[in-house]
């Protein structure tokens, strides 16, 4: 019902920055529909929560990302954005978006879609 694609995933120096994108697709995925999140995970380490723009356009940051990550909507594109400043060595992971249809949640398993993941390596 809906197709996640990330991109903008990379390799860069501590204090660098990268901008990852989720472009949507199908026949019920208008973005503007369901809340996305952004979510990642680490070798060895459980998925966790970055951040998350609702249906309403408000947002959440893991207090781990608060101040460096900006999450926003494109409508006209059907896409959502997250622009990754001041990278850290322990921001490195692979980075998904998903949507929900129901509510903005943090928790990964209320998404119901997910992209495949983009890898963001960040080096010190």
């Amino acid at each position: 019902q809906v197709r996640l694609v990330e991109s903008g995933g990379g390799l860069v120096q501590a204090g660098g920055s990268l901008r990852l994108s989720c472009a949507a697709s199908g026949r019920t995925s208008t973005i503007n529909k369901y809340a996305m999140g952004w979510f990642r995970q680490a070798p060895g380490k459980e998925r966790e929560f970055v951040t998350l723009i609702s249906r309403s356009d408000s947002t959440s940051y893991a207090d781990s990302v608060k101040g460096r990550f900006t999450i926003s909507r494109d409508n006209a594109q059907n896409a959502v954005h997250l622009q990754m400043n001041s990278l850290k060595p322990e921001d490195t992971a692979v980075y998904y978006c998903a949507a929900n249809p129901i509510a903005a949640t943090t928790f990964p398993s209320q998404y119901a879609y997910w992209g495949q993941g983009t890898q963001v390596t960040v080096s010190s």
